[in-house]
């Protein structure tokens, strides 16, 4: 037969054949030198630094803040645990707890994990690389690509094989996209530094809002009993002859305007407890006892350390995070920039192909090695890609300059506002204490037998009334400080330590702010001494 005839005119090899000599080792080690040096050669793209144009290098932005009140403020550099300046126990053991089991955190420390994964993946690429194969089939192979007329026989093929290759970063390729990824995880990183000092703002805030409304709530259920008092005397008063109903009626609808304002304040701390248990990760029943039986604000007894503009922008860390974000867009010009240029690699392999009952022996054995070139050329919109990274760093640019413009906005602006709260709160001090004087008089008037029990009443209602509306004043000066600090930019920092510029005797040697004091007199004297009838 034909098929026969074929077979029989191939060549048998031999039963026996000598041993191989080993394949070569390290095929590339020739190369090497030429791969180092290669690989270093250029990195096409603009290298990146900030624009001089950068709102960051403005004036503006380097100096003093503007708007700060010297008998408010001092320029020494906030601490980066500002809130322990309130010396609050309670609160301090809120942020520690909040700072480990708050959820915005955990999802920052997850993409700030992410990305660290994605940099690395990025620093991976190129270089050397290699892997193996092992194919083994029962097949005919086609006889024309032998140039053969004659049927082939099925046989049993194998093909093993070992392959080693070295990407040449020739035009920067590679290490450009490291670079746009080493900036992306450092712009990840800020964006989780602003996560932690908007949690520690939100603790303070939400802190601040349940002593405060809980310190208010006390002083509305005070003047509620108060003009109770009252309506019972005109009632009294109107049954002997001595008023009329008219007096009654006024003070009845005064008890319900006052009765009105009650839940406003018990929602009030029930919303700032929900707020609070939220933030550390909790159920509300589950605060601290102390955090419930809060009824008094924390104080900051020394003005507020800002330092000044240029500290400012490098302390936030939204101006951080944009100014990395526009690393990165120029980083990918360069990307961009050299797709329009070959990739170069060297490979080698070396392994057995043939009859799998003839592996591995010496006709079977193949190696070979040498470089190769893939050349890309400049079609399919490769120009306007570079173009389009170009356009992305110039929104980067314009949002990093947008985040500066916002940051000495935000800190102007909640310089202002405290400035002002405070003045008024300082105005509603002189006014409490006015009145606690004139409450004393009245009241040495009353027992002397000289004044009326309802002018009495009367002026420890006003007395109340002008607790209740400085009550409320601090409470808003210590948000606006606690929205100062947030402005500020501080408290991001791992290691708790003070900024450059700021020392612990420096912060205590600051001039103390005025605070609140118990007015004397009648001002704590309890609504039951007034509650005899005349």
């Amino acid at each position: 037969m034909k098929f026969a005839h074929t077979l029989s005119s191939l060549p048998r090899l031999p039963a026996r054949l000598p041993r191989l000599p080993r394949l070569p080792r390290l095929p590339l080690l020739p190369l090497l030198p030429l791969a180092v040096a290669l690989s270093g050669c250029i990195n096409v793209g603009p290298d990146y630094t900030l624009p001089k144009q950068a709102m960051l290098n403005a004036p503006l932005a380097n100096g003093a803040i503007e708007g700060a009140d010297p008998g408010l403020t001092s320029t020494l550099n906030p601490p980066t645990v500002w809130w322990k300046l309130y010396d609050d126990p309670v609160l301090n053991n809120l942020i520690d707890e909040a700072l480990k089991s708050n959820t915005d955190l955990r999802v920052a420390a997850a993409n700030l994990a992410r990305s660290r994964e994605a940099l690395g993946v990025a620093q991976a690429q190129g270089g050397f690389s290699g892997g193996a194969s092992a194919t083994v089939q029962r097949a005919q192979e086609s006889a024309e690509q032998y140039l053969l007329f004659e049927k082939l026989p099925v046989a049993n093929l194998g093909d093993f094989g070992l392959s080693v290759s070295y990407e040449i970063d020739l035009f920067g390729k590679l290490r450009r996209g490291v670079e746009a990824a080493q900036a992306d995880t450092e712009a990840v990183e800020a964006a989780g530094d602003l996560a932690r000092i908007t949690v520690v703002a939100a603790v303070v805030r939400s802190y601040v809002e349940q002593c405060s409304s809980a310190e208010e709530l006390r002083i509305a259920q005070q003047s509620l009993a108060l003009q109770k008092q009252r309506v019972d005397l005109s009632r009294r008063l109107r049954d002997a002859g001595r008023g009329n109903q008219t007096e009654v009626t006024r003070g009845q609808t005064q008890v319900e305007n006052l009765s009105a304002d009650i839940p406003r304040y018990t929602a009030r701390r029930k919303i700032a407890q929900y707020q609070l248990a939220a933030l550390l990760a909790r159920a509300p029943s589950d605060l601290p006892p102390a955090v419930l039986a809060c009824e008094r604000l924390p104080q900051l007894n020394q003005p507020v350390p800002i330092g000044d503009g240029a500290a400012l922008l490098r302390r936030r860390p939204d101006v951080r995070e944009a100014e990395r974000q526009l690393a990165s867009s120029t980083a990918r010009i360069g990307v961009a920039t050299a797709a329009l240029y070959p990739s170069i690699s060297i490979g080698a392999s070396a392994g057995f192909t043939g009859i799998l009952e003839d592996i591995p022996q010496q006709p079977t054995a193949r190696w070979g090695f040498g470089p190769l070139l893939t050349w890309n050329f400049p079609t399919n919109g490769a120009r306007g890609r570079i173009r389009e990274a170009e356009a992305s760093s110039q929104v980067a640019l314009a949002k990093f300059d947008g985040v500066v413009l916002k940051a000495l906005r935000e800190t102007e602006t909640n310089l202002a506002t405290y400035a002002s709260d405070y003045a008024r709160a300082e105005a509603l001090r002189a006014a409490l204490k006015s009145a606690a004087q004139s409450a004393d008089e009245t009241h040495r008037l009353y027992r002397a037998g000289r004044e009326s029990f309802i002018s009495d009443l009367d002026a420890t209602r006003t007395l109340t009334a002008a607790k209740a509306q400085l009550s409320a004043a601090e409470g808003q000066v210590t948000v606006d400080q606690v929205n100062l600090f947030l402005s500020l930019g501080g408290g991001w920092e791992v290691s708790g330590q003070s900024t450059p510029g700021e020392t612990a005797a420096a912060l205590k040697a600051a001039p103390a702010l005025k605070t609140r004091t118990a007015p004397a007199g009648s001002a704590s004297r309890p609504a039951a001494e007034t509650a005899k009838a005349p």
